[in-house]
């Protein structure tokens, strides 16, 4: 068997990694899905708004909705994932992603949908958790950090997707979301054919293994057992007794286990920052809100979905890169050198922006600005992408102490879903105020990232989880 293809074991056996690969696969369609719902409400935002004749606050209320329905999703996965296992969590979700779309796609009132959004967010947290655990547990050391990052590639998949789909429909209706396509509007079609990719996450979460991690904690031993010599071979008696002692030694995190000298730890304070960080530059807006952006500043409706889509295209140009760097140049160089481009990149959009004409709904960004705003959005997009998208979740995942590592991961990715749904539900009322001051609020936490990088976060390259204690003195 070739070596890109086979792992051999200490025993001498050989394990397909083709197969870890596919199982890997079918478990990060969650994070498709949490990529295709979080970015699909873009193409729909300003046909949703005129259907039912709200206001700018109350249209970003109703794109903010699933960020609180992704609180409660995350925080409840872990729990559920312990008592019910990993693959009956995957299709908890799978069935919450396809009951928001059914829901979303046939709303009686703009709060309908808001609630729906709240059980699609719910999905998306629940997706955000399970699927990176389930990955890391099946997957061989050796290959590990590579198949975990099949999980943030199919996020920006799943946005790319869900915006390829926006276009395809808009564009049928005859260039409008507002317009029909058979017995509904294409805006409802966007929302409702999520149903398609849930359907086949939940039909592949019946093809794939149980964490062997959870079989063992439920005393499932011989098939924890049959699923370790399938994705890892080797010793596989002593896997099983490593998990035991491993899950032995395991005891529930507790928030005052993070208490420290200014009422949390120091690298507590650190995580939280750069999870808020990464929301407050202002990136959701692109993935939520870029169509009616562009509609905003005279981009035609079917035109707008188009840049939409090719944004989506550069932020998977991006992760790819981030991927392909991580580990050779570090995460803080990746995060300084996508600081300081954000940075130039927001000011120069809004410094276009700024050169809008007219005024309510007959705004319009002369040709000469417009290609200089598509191509600064695009390039803050990419920036984004190689350095805060990925390195973010990376640090997250190996710069805390074992001994406090869940408690504080649950506090970061808290303040990263927050600080999404800040930015989101504000940027509606900031727009219609100032375009360009908007962005430059943007701009300004970007180069306030770049100043906490440099003087708080410490390289986590090439040290072992173990050593990490290290970090919070």
């Amino acid at each position: 068997m070739a070596r890109s293809e086979a792992a051999r074991a200490p025993s001498g056996g050989e394990v397909s990694i083709a197969h870890v690969a596919m199982i890997a696969a079918a478990a990060a369609m969650g994070g498709f899905l949490f990529g295709y719902d979080s970015a699909v409400i873009n193409g729909a935002v300003s046909a949703v708004q005129e259907t039912f004749q709200v206001g700018a606050t109350v249209i970003g209320f109703t794109v903010a909705s699933a960020l609180l329905g992704s609180a409660v999703g995350a925080a409840i996965a872990g729990a559920l994932a312990d008592r019910l296992g990993r693959i009956r969590v995957m299709q908890i979700a799978a069935v919450l992603f396809a009951a928001s779309a059914v829901g979303s796609a046939l709303p009686f009132t703009v709060w309908d949908l808001a609630w729906w959004r709240v059980v699609g967010g719910a999905a998306i947290g629940i997706a955000s958790v399970i699927a990176p655990t389930y990955i890391a547990e099946v997957s061989p050391a050796a290959y590990r950090g590579r198949l975990s990052s099949l999980q943030q590639l199919a996020i920006v998949l799943g946005i790319a997707t869900s915006q390829l789909v926006n276009y395809g429909l808009a564009a049928a209706a005859g260039g409008s979301a507002l317009n029909p396509l058979g017995p509904l509007q294409a805006w409802q079609w966007m929302l409702g054919i999520e149903t398609v990719p849930a359907a086949l996450y939940f039909l592949l979460s019946l093809v794939i293994p149980e964490s062997p991690r959870h079989l063992v904690r439920v005393g499932r031993a011989d098939q924890a057992r049959r699923v370790l010599a399938e994705v890892e071979g080797g010793d596989v008696d002593g896997r099983v007794a490593e998990i035991r002692r491993a899950l032995g030694a395991e005891r529930r995190p507790h928030l005052r286990d993070l208490r420290g000298r200014y009422g949390l730890l120091g690298i507590v304070w650190v995580g939280m920052a750069l999870s808020a960080f990464q929301q407050l530059v202002g990136i959701n807006v692109i993935f939520y809100y870029s169509a009616s952006l562009w509609q905003s500043v005279g981009i035609a409706e079917t035109d707008s979905l188009l840049l939409s889509l090719f944004t989506s295209v550069v932020n998977i140009v991006g992760t790819f890169i981030a991927i392909a760097l991580v580990d050779r140049v570090g995460r803080k160089p990746l995060l300084l050198v996508g600081s300081a481009g954000m940075s130039v990149a927001l000011g120069v959009t809004a410094f276009a922006f700024d050169h809008a004409q007219g005024s309510g709904d007959d705004v319009v960004l002369p040709p000469e600005w417009a290609l200089v705003a598509l191509l600064s959005a695009s390039t803050f997009v990419l920036f984004f992408a190689l350095s805060w998208g990925v390195v973010t979740w990376v640090l997250l995942g190996e710069m805390f102490p074992l001994r406090i590592r869940a408690a504080a991961m649950a506090v970061a990715t808290a303040t990263q879903w927050i600080a999404n749904w800040l930015v989101t539900v504000t940027f509606p009322p900031l727009r219609d105020w100032s375009l360009s001051g908007t962005y430059l609020v943007y701009t300004s936490f970007a180069l306030l990232s770049f100043v906490f990088v440099a003087r708080y976060i410490r390289e986590t390259k090439g040290r072992t989880l173990e050593s990490m204690g290290e970090l919070a003195d």
